[in-house]
């Protein structure tokens, strides 16, 4: 077994440990163990919706890096909540982009590849850029909350990505949608706009409408297909 391959292997026992360890734990202790034993290569990822996940990593770690995919589809309104997020909250916003421009990827594949292969317009303008985006880190924070959806029932706290071989960390994983609120209002974090115009998921706007009485958090992405997920979580 390689050097890295023993890292890897270390990493992976530290984060399923870490799972079971903080189970029951808090979502700033959570955060406050990541900080504590990943420190510079330690960062939160942010689509914007809300910066909860964000603010609570601030308290954990000032000027902790809050890394955020601008895919060129997205709403005037999530571009403005992670302006305001750099603009005020203790936190070091970095702006991932794709590979090609909008314009450059219609030329080479035709436009409104969103509509015509969703899940290769996300893995151009999310998943990649997010895959290039983490190289320098060995652990990444998220906002996955297990009552979101079916497919996020069972995310850990702490566990395994295998697909980036990194640690991940779902502090809010057992968090409710009126924890959220309650933290919010609390604290008085920002929040994306769409989310009191009838969105409860904000994604890009191409794929994202605004969702029924009674629907899931998840239902108005990708509406009417059989995809639930960007890719970047499984």
């Amino acid at each position: 077994m390689t050097t890295a391959q023993t890292v890897q292997e270390d990493l992976r026992a530290l984060a399923e440990k870490a799972g079971r360890d903080l189970e029951e734990a808090s979502a700033l202790d959570i955060l406050t163990w990541a900080a504590d034993t990943f420190g510079d290569r330690f960062c939160v990822t942010s689509s914007m919706e809300d910066a909860v996940v964000a603010h609570l990593a601030s308290r954990a770690r000032p000027g902790v890096d809050v890394v955020f995919l601008d895919t060129g589809y997205h709403f005037p309104e999530t571009i403005g909540t992670r302006d305001a997020v750099e603009a005020v909250m203790d936190v070091n916003v970095i702006t991932l982009l794709p590979r090609q421009s909008v314009e450059e990827q219609d030329a080479e594949y035709g436009p409104k590849l969103h509509d015509r292969d969703p899940d290769l317009c996300c893995a151009l303008r999310k998943v990649k850029p997010l895959e290039d985006g983490l190289k320098g880190y060995s652990a990444w924070a998220t906002g996955l909350r297990r009552d979101e959806s079916p497919t996020r029932a069972n995310t850990p706290v702490v566990g395994w990505d295998e697909k980036r071989r990194k640690v991940k960390i779902s502090p809010i994983a057992r968090w409710t949608q009126e924890d959220v609120e309650a933290y919010v209002a609390e604290h008085g974090v920002l929040t994306n706009p769409l989310l009191t115009d009838g969105y409860a998921s904000v994604g890009c706007a191409p794929c994202t409408r605004r969702t029924e009485a009674g629907e899931d958090a998840r239902a108005g992405r990708w509406a009417g297909r059989n995809k639930t997920e960007c890719g970047l979580h499984g």
